[in-house]
């Protein structure tokens, strides 16, 4: 979780030694269905994983802790939209990587293409700000059935619908107040648009998860500021059931709400020999087999559980942050390409 404003650090150019792929080698692997992809956050990429070898099959980002037409910083969230990858590179804070130890902003959503061309950019790399196409941490974007871009702007403390014109058409939460009166949040750390047009938002530094409508009406909550439901309210996501699966990240579990605020089930993701004490999971997203995929961000690893909480599948070695062969570094993001589960409906893919 990122709590705090990105400030626009002055960086120091430095490349890591692991790169991508070569567009030969990618061969016919690239954007196949079941396929993860994984926001790689301090290791600045995003890699398509082979679940069945662990192999990167492709890569975005070169290393560099400099936000450029190559490089992603503080990589957060991504998601494969047709043949395209949709990136929100965040920014890093002082001593959280090693290419930048001094810390680097980013401030950019990106569209990038299979051979790494950005074809569409909201916010200019490394620049923060709140006016016309700029952004402050953005940690989140979804692609919309619309074409539009919902972007979780959290320094902002806002989140914001972009168009294709780079204009703001919807927003909740009053840019730069943080607060949890009407049409305020705090810290707000993933946005999702639900199959009735609903907005649901988890409000982090509110420790609540809240569902919107288009008026900035709140039809539905779990949690609040003063609450102890939760705390670090990281990413949420509703239910084919109409339950809600929210990621308590300063917690370290997993929770499935049902529509009456009762927690279902609950999932401890530190549990695990080898975990560290507080991984601070970051994502978690239910899979069309019933199964949840989570980022646990400082366990260095992400992990796929099945209903029995058993651990069938994992990519990075457990508390060992590297980017050699299934290594990774601050995971906070991945999704299994074609399967979007708990998702904005996937009709624009």
């Amino acid at each position: 979780m990122r709590l705090s404003t990105l400030k626009a650090w002055a960086c120091a150019a430095s490349l890591a030694a692991a790169g991508a792929l070569s567009a030969q080698a990618q061969g016919n692997t690239y954007n196949t269905p079941g396929n993860v992809l994984i926001s790689d956050q301090y290791n600045n990429r995003v890699i398509e994983v082979n679940p069945d070898t662990w192999e990167v099959v492709w890569t975005f980002g070169n290393g560099s802790s400099v936000a450029g037409p190559n490089s992603v910083v503080g990589v957060n969230d991504s998601e494969r939209v047709g043949g395209n990858t949709l990136i929100a590179g965040t920014g890093v804070p002082a001593g959280a990587e090693p290419t930048g130890p001094n810390g680097c902003a980013d401030n950019r959503v990106m569209l990038v293409g299979q051979y790494g061309v950005i074809h569409w950019q909201y916010g200019q790399a490394g620049v923060t700000g709140s006016g016309w196409n700029q952004l402050n941490t953005p940690v989140q974007n979804t692609y919309l059935a619309n074409k539009d871009v919902l972007i979780t702007d959290q320094g902002n403390q806002r989140v914001i619908e972009v168009n294709h014109a780079k204009n703001i058409v919807w927003q909740y939460g009053q840019t730069g107040v943080a607060g949890d009166g009407w049409d305020q949040l705090n810290s707000p750390n993933s946005a999702e648009q639900l199959p009735n047009g609903h907005i649901l938002i988890a409000d982090e530094g509110n420790n609540r998860v809240l569902e919107v409508d288009e008026k900035l009406n709140i039809v539905w909550s779990y949690g609040c500021a003063t609450c102890s439901q939760l705390n670090g309210a990281a990413f949420a996501s509703r239910l084919a059931d109409g339950s809600t699966l929210i990621t308590d990240g300063n917690n370290n579990r997993i929770l499935d709400v049902d529509s009456n605020g009762t927690v279902v089930w609950t999932y401890y993701t530190n549990t695990q020999v080898g975990s560290v004490s507080n991984p601070l999971p970051s994502r978690a997203v239910q899979l069309k087999n019933g199964n949840i995929l989570i980022s646990n961000q400082y366990d260095m690893q992400v992990i796929e559980i099945d209903s029995n909480w058993n651990i069938v599948w994992s990519q990075g070695q457990i508390g060992v942050a590297g980017n050699g062969f299934d290594q990774l570094n601050g995971p906070y993001d991945a999704k299994v390409i074609g399967d979007y589960t708990g998702l904005t409906p996937p009709s624009h893919r």
